[in-house]
C-alpha cells in the first residue's frame, strides 16, 4: 500500500511543531484519507482532510490554513513555495522490460522521453535502460512548474520541446499527455502505457478537425465568458483581462470550480478557458456550449490563424 511509512512525515511535523493538519489528496488518491488520516491522529496530531476535489498542486486547500497549522498536499510536485504546505509525492514503478516495445519504434539517432509525476524517480533507471543498449534516450528539465527531469503536466510541456531528434517517447497512461506533447512540439509522439505494454504513435489529425469545429461553432455565440480561476496556481487574470477587450460581448467570470451546471446557470453563448487547460480539452463535451483556450479565442477573433494552433498551456 502507497505510504505505508508515516514515520518521517511524523518526524517532520513534530520538528515543525505544529498539532493541527489538513490533508488534501488528487480524486485518485482519496481513497487513502482515511489511513493516513488515523496513523497521524495516532500520533497525536488533529487532522481534516479536505473534501474538496482537487485537480494537481495549483489547486491547494490554503482555505484550511488559519483552521489547521499546515495543509500536506498529496501526489504533486511543489509550483508554489509556502512553509505551510508540505508535499508529500506519489510514486509508482513499472517493469523496465516493458521499454523493450518502444525501441523498434525509434528512427533517429537520438531521442528524448517524458513522463509524469508518478514516474520521474525512474528517470535514471530509464535512462541506463537504454544506454546499456547503445540508445541514445534521455530526460531533460523542465521549468519550475515541473522541477522533476522529463517532467510534463497537462498545462506544462517545456521538458518534451527541449527534448532533442524528431521524436519524442511519452511513459505512461492515457491519451492526454502525448496528445499534448505532439501539439506542443510538432514532432513525432511515441506512447508508451507500461501497464497495458501498449505502444501508439499519436497523430494530432483527429483532435485538431474537433477544436477547428468547435471554433466554428462558437462564432455563432452572441456573447461570451472569460474564465478566471481563482485558484492561486492557475488564476491567469492578466490574460483573461486582455482577452475580455478582444470583443464588446466578451465578460471575464471569476469562479472556483467550472461545472456543466454553473456554465449552464450563467447562460452565455459560449466560454474561453483561461483556468486549467484540460477544462477544454477534456471536458468539453460534459459543457452545454463552446469553450474555447485563448488561442482558439484569438483564432476566432482574427488574431491567429489555425494552421499555427498551439496548445495551451501556463508559464
Amino acid at each position: 500500500m502507497w505510504l505505508t511509512d508515516t514515520s518521517e512525515l511524523v518526524r517532520q511535523l513534530k520538528e515543525k511543531g505544529v498539532s493541527r493538519v489538513a490533508l488534501q489528496f488528487p480524486e485518485g488518491l482519496k481513497r487513502h484519507s482515511f489511513r493516513i488520516a488515523k496513523t497521524l491522529k495516532d500520533a497525536g496530531f488533529f487532522v481534516v482532510v479536505s473534501g474538496d476535489p482537487c485537480y494537481g498542486a495549483c489547486d491547494l486547500a490554503t482555505g484550511l490554513l488559519g483552521y489547521v497549522d499546515v495543509v500536506i498536499h498529496f501526489g504533486h510536485s511543489p509550483l508554489e513555495r509556502n512553509p505551510l504546505i508540505l508535499y508529500e509525492p506519489f510514486h509508482q514503478d513499472f517493469d523496465l522490460d516493458s521499454l523493450e516495445l518502444v525501441i523498434p519504434y525509434f528512427s533517429g539517432k537520438e531521442t528524448g522521453f517524458v513522463t509524469t509525476i508518478q514516474h520521474t524517480h525512474m528517470v535514471p533507471a530509464i535512462e541506463a535502460f537504454f544506454s546499456k543498449r547503445n540508445i541514445k534516450c534521455r530526460a531533460y528539465p523542465g521549468t519550475h512548474r515541473t522541477p522533476s527531469p522529463g517532467q510534463i503536466l497537462g498545462c506544462s510541456y517545456e521538458a518534451a520541446r527541449i527534448c532533442p531528434g524528431n521524436e519524442i517517447l511519452f511513459i505512461g497512461t492515457g491519451a492526454f499527455h502525448p496528445l499534448g506533447v505532439a501539439l506542443a512540439t510538432g514532432r513525432k509522439v511515441i506512447a508508451l502505457d507500461p501497464y497495458s505494454r501498449s505502444v501508439e504513435v499519436v497523430s494530432a489529425e483527429r483532435f485538431l478537425r474537433r477544436r477547428f469545429a468547435l471554433i466554428e461553432k462558437a462564432k455563432h455565440a452572441k456573447n461570451f465568458g472569460i474564465i478566471l480561476s481563482l485558484k492561486s496556481g492557475q488564476r491567469r487574470q492578466e490574460l483573461a483581462e486582455r482577452l475580455a477587450g478582444l470583443k464588446r460581448e466578451a465578460v471575464v467570470i471569476a469562479m472556483n470550480e467550472v461545472t456543466p451546471e454553473q456554465l449552464l446557470n450563467l447562460g452565455f453563448g459560449a466560454y474561453v478557458n483561461t483556468a486549467c487547460p484540460r477544462l477544454a480539452y477534456d471536458d468539453q463535451s460534459r459543457f452545454p456550449v463552446p469553450v474555447l483556450t485563448p488561442g482558439e479565442f484569438e483564432i476566432l477573433c482574427g488574431l491567429a490563424k489555425f494552421e499555427d494552433y498551439q496548445i495551451d498551456e501556463i508559464s
